[in-house]
């Protein structure tokens, strides 16, 4: 079979499974329960990719880390035919914020072409910066908190106190919170989910000029895809949890003292990204319910037009039910 790029309906067939991967999370919004939810928004996920015209390979899956109900990598997704690409997955980003009912959950996907989204192998975490367009120049992952924030302020052209980061409140992050706030930046702490706050840097009128610290690797991978496709950008440093972590890293040919770019994330200029809110938070709004139907708000980037979509769809759920056969 001759190989066929992905084109421009890629990225709106892409927003359907999100949508759908959102609406099975939605019914467990604020029950307590982040594995019942992340099973949902799996099993929907799946149902809804095996329609996709594409030969898709999953390349960065969700679970492994907490064996958590997943999308494994190496499975193979969409119907078989199409474009053969690679495909980066997170059916539910911040299950517990869904669980209990906290913003910025979402559901994501990015999908390029085949051999060009970083594989991290033992790589659980990954140190990054993610800003937007104005400010991609500005970073410098082995300079200071300090320095990077100054350097963003310069970038956007506004004074160091109204630069807003975005840190993971973690342990792990306690001196990085402290400079940053010694700095004179606004630091926003957040419990879980650093891909909606990424995107967000990205974007205009979104509180988020800065994410900053240690996250995801898939995650960062997903962000790189989506940065891409909104001309922001990202440095990211493999963070080994232990030496055997990084022996097991270093033995497979990683350089942990590399610094990789948002191209070295993702190598394609061919790039399309669907994320769909579950939660609403600074990138979306969450799933909403109506009468007999659930309206959703999306995002759907391609990289090589720039076009970002912002869709708002509303579904009426006895047909969709019908339809599909899946209750939602």
């Amino acid at each position: 079979m001759a190989h066929v790029p992905p084109d421009r309906n890629l990225a709106l067939e892409l927003v359907r499974v999100t949508e759908a991967a959102a609406m099975g999370a939605g019914r467990w919004i604020g029950r307590g329960d982040k594995v019942a939810a992340d099973q949902a928004a799996v099993d929907a996920m799946r149902s809804m990719l095996d329609t996709v015209s594409m030969a898709g390979v999953v390349v960065i899956g969700e679970g492994e880390k907490d064996e958590a109900p997943m999308l494994y990598n190496g499975e193979d997704v969409g119907d078989g035919n199409g474009p053969e690409v690679d495909v980066a997955v997170d059916p539910l980003e911040g299950t517990r914020l869904c669980a209990f009912g906290q913003p910025n959950s979402i559901a994501v996907i990015a999908a390029s072409e085949r051999g060009s989204l970083f594989f991290p192998g033992a790589a659980v975490y990954m140190e990054k910066v993610a800003v937007g367009a104005d400010s991609v120049d500005a970073i410098d992952i082995d300079a200071t908190p300090t320095e990077n924030v100054n350097a963003v302020a310069k970038a956007k052209g506004k004074r160091v106190t109204d630069v807003r980061v975005t840190v993971l409140e973690r342990d792990r992050h306690d001196e990085l919170i402290g400079e940053l706030r010694q700095a004179g930046a606004r630091v926003a702490l957040i419990r879980d989910g650093d891909v909606a706050p990424a995107i967000a840097a990205a974007r205009p009128g979104t509180n988020v000029d800065i994410l900053y610290g240690v996250g995801g690797t898939p995650e960062g991978v997903i962000s790189a895809a989506a940065l891409k496709c909104l001309g922001g950008g990202m440095q990211g440093k493999l963070w080994p949890r232990n030496d055997g972590e990084r022996d097991a890293l270093v033995a497979a040919g990683y350089d942990v003292d590399r610094v990789l770019t948002t191209d070295d994330l993702v190598k394609s200029d061919n790039i399309f990204v669907a994320a769909t809110g579950v939660t609403t938070g600074a990138l979306l709004s969450g799933v909403r319910y109506v009468r007999d139907g659930v309206v959703t708000d999306s995002l759907v980037m391609r990289s090589r037009s720039g076009t970002v979509r912002r869709i708002e769809a509303r579904h009426t759920l006895s047909k969709l039910t019908h339809f599909t056969g899946r209750e939602y």
